[in-house]
């Protein structure tokens, strides 16, 4: 090694030493030191980052929080036990609502005909795009997962050209999926709610027939059998007072078509 090149390599370690030195005194003087109330609030968050409450994550909700007055509580994740230390951190109440899980009100599927082959993407958002999607039934599920896709907790689950089913253990009632749902046919319920006509269609019940073998025909029978006058029908297509409702399940049973059905409650 000759003389330049022990020159060249201490010049070169003498300004790697004094950019580091830089740096490492920049880092200093212009530290953003964290709040510990927002590091407290974040680790009680879940960390799933959905984006459900309208922000980016989990830390921008966190600081929301913290510079809000709101009492309201939009993380439908978070523990009932997270929540309360999450009180006790920011030193006031939280209301939080009361739990919801999504329904599909649709039984269509492969059991709906088709009104012609759909070759296109295979998402439920570009079908749509094609005449209101293949199906026959303009209110139906169009069975290409959408809402199983944006789905964070692996709630749903689905078979191409059928309806998805939910797992309402799972299911946080983000509504994620019922944003997705170009046919607006999911809706977030309370889990007490068990009993649910799983039909959207206000067509006539003679053309419900035809199309769909699943499909709400506004017969009228549930309406008779049920002791509390707790479902009436309203433009084709039956529906239930929940606040009458007792879960007796006649309805269920009776219903010629299968629509009505009784979904296993949440367990909370």
């Amino acid at each position: 090694m000759n003389f330049f090149d022990s020159q060249a390599i201490i010049l070169l370690g003498g300004l790697g030493f004094l950019f580091a030195l830089g740096l490492t005194i920049a880092s200093r003087i212009f530290l953003i030191k964290e709040d510990p109330k927002k590091t407290a609030v974040l680790e009680l968050l879940p960390g799933a980052n959905c984006g459900a409450c309208g922000f980016a994550g989990c830390e921008a909700y966190a600081q929301f929080l913290l510079e809000s007055d709101s009492q309201g509580f939009k993380c439908t994740v978070a523990t009932p036990d997270a929540i309360k230390k999450i009180s006790d951190i920011l030193g006031k109440q939280i209301d939080v609502s009361e739990p919801k899980v999504a329904v599909i009100y649709c039984k269509g599927g492969t059991d709906c005909k088709d009104k012609f082959t759909y070759y296109g993407v295979l998402t439920c958002e570009s079908a749509n795009l094609v005449f209101g999607g293949n199906k026959t039934c303009k209110y139906g599920c169009l069975g290409l997962g959408d809402c199983a896709r944006v789905c964070p907790f692996g709630a749903i689950s689905y078979e191409l050209y059928n309806v998805p089913v939910i797992d309402e253990n799972k299911c946080t009632g983000c509504g994620l999926c019922v944003n997705a749902c170009p046919k607006k046919i999911i809706s977030l319920v309370p889990p007490k709610y068990s009993v649910h006509i799983r039909c959207n269609s206000n067509d006539t019940g003679h053309y419900v027939r035809q199309i769909c073998k699943n499909g709400c025909i506004a017969c009228g029978i549930c309406v008779k059998v049920c002791p509390v006058k707790a479902i009436q029908i309203d433009d084709n297509l039956a529906k239930i007072n929940y606040n009458k409702c007792i879960v007796c399940g006649l309805c269920v049973e009776k219903c010629p078509m299968n629509t009505i059905e009784r979904i296993l409650p949440k367990v909370l």
